[in-house]
């Protein structure tokens, strides 16, 4: 479960990213965060993820109030999260395999397990035929499905995405979503930035509405 109480986050020599925001998603919830560029969507996504500090307030992850860890604790609780950035941030001096490889060689994952993961990986992505296939020579859509092949090849049990879909055109959005969709149905939590809310998940999911770091609605949608 995770938990936002009254979060602030101010960067030094800049006005408020987000205010005296508070909400709770639940284990295996699928979550939109939504709202204009600018609004604090990667921001919230940065501090639930651990990968910021608020400035006050309260973050818990898993009755663990992240503000109050060490930093050495830190590398262990962002175990929990696998990422997808918008921008990808892919090796392109390494093939797919060895993109997807990553996450298990920083936790001293390899071998045997690790290639029949990174392998599980590609296929749930439908990019199994291309492990030798370089970054370079993908789609768009192709770059971010094997995005999410690295960010869930750990079995992480929170799954962030920061406009996955932001450079897609309908249909590889679509496709990207329902992926999501499917990871969420058996049991990861999912959380999605994104200006559009409105994908092909196939059960109700939650909208967090942002507005100049305000967070301004909350509220149940059908898919």
């Amino acid at each position: 479960m995770i938990v936002l109480d009254n979060v602030t986050k101010r960067y030094p020599g800049s006005q408020e990213a987000l205010s005296n925001a508070s909400f709770s998603i639940e284990q295996g919830e699928m979550v939109y965060v939504t709202g204009h560029s600018g609004a604090g969507k990667s921001t919230l996504l940065k501090l639930v993820a651990a990968i910021e500090r608020p400035t006050s307030g309260t973050v818990l992850i898993n009755n663990q109030n992240v503000s109050q860890l060490r930093e050495s604790a830190l590398p262990y609780i962002r175990r929990k999260f696998g990422l997808v950035f918008q921008d990808h941030k892919l090796l392109y001096d390494r093939n797919c395999y060895h993109n997807v490889a990553l996450p298990l060689a920083i936790n001293s994952i390899t071998g045997s397990d690790a290639g029949k993961r990174i392998r599980a990986a590609l296929d749930k992505v439908g990019l199994l035929n291309k492990e030798k296939a370089m970054p370079i020579t993908l789609s768009g859509g192709e770059q971010q499905r094997l995005a999410i092949a690295r960010a869930v090849v750990s079995r992480p049990s929170i799954l962030i995405a920061d406009e996955p879909t932001g450079n897609l055109d309908k249909n590889y959005a679509d496709d990207i979503l329902s992926l999501f969709s499917a990871f969420q149905q058996v049991g990861v939590t999912v959380i999605i930035a994104t200006h559009d809310a409105l994908g092909t998940a196939n059960q109700e999911h939650k909208i967090l509405h942002l507005d100049h770091g305000r967070l301004v609605n909350q509220q149940m949608e059908p898919a």
